[in-house]
């Protein structure tokens, strides 16, 4: 017996539908890529980065995530794509911030919940 599924085969076919006219209204493929680009580690620092910075360069956000400026930019790029960053050049510089309020309160409850499992446990 496993304790992690259902023994026998049986649903709740209002319910099911329900969720199923719901997930139908959401381009579930965009979030999910969305997830993806966020799940990596360096991402995820320079989003904390510009949650605390109102802009940074990508020289700042190289040093700050352990990474070359190649490297970075490949992933400021990334972030980019999907509308999560703005850029600016200016001269010789280019400059990153934010662009959407949405994810910088996901990364900062992010990171909130991460102290809170580690203080609770």
């Amino acid at each position: 017996m496993r304790e992690d599924s259902c023994e026998i085969t049986c649903f709740d076919e209002e319910k099911v539908q329900v969720v199923q006219e719901s997930l139908a209204t959401y381009d579930t493929f965009s979030i999910s890529q969305l997830f993806k680009v966020l799940a990596d580690e360096r991402r995820l620092k320079i989003l904390y980065a510009l949650t605390t910075q109102e802009r940074l360069c990508v020289c700042d956000v190289a040093l700050i995530i352990g990474a070359t400026v190649a490297t970075t930019s490949h992933h400021l790029r990334a972030l980019r794509k999907l509308s999560i960053l703005t850029h600016e050049k200016v001269g010789k510089m280019v400059y990153y911030q934010l662009n959407n309020p949405i994810i910088e309160r996901l990364v900062l409850d992010a990171m909130t919940q991460e102290k809170e499992v580690v203080t609770y446990g």
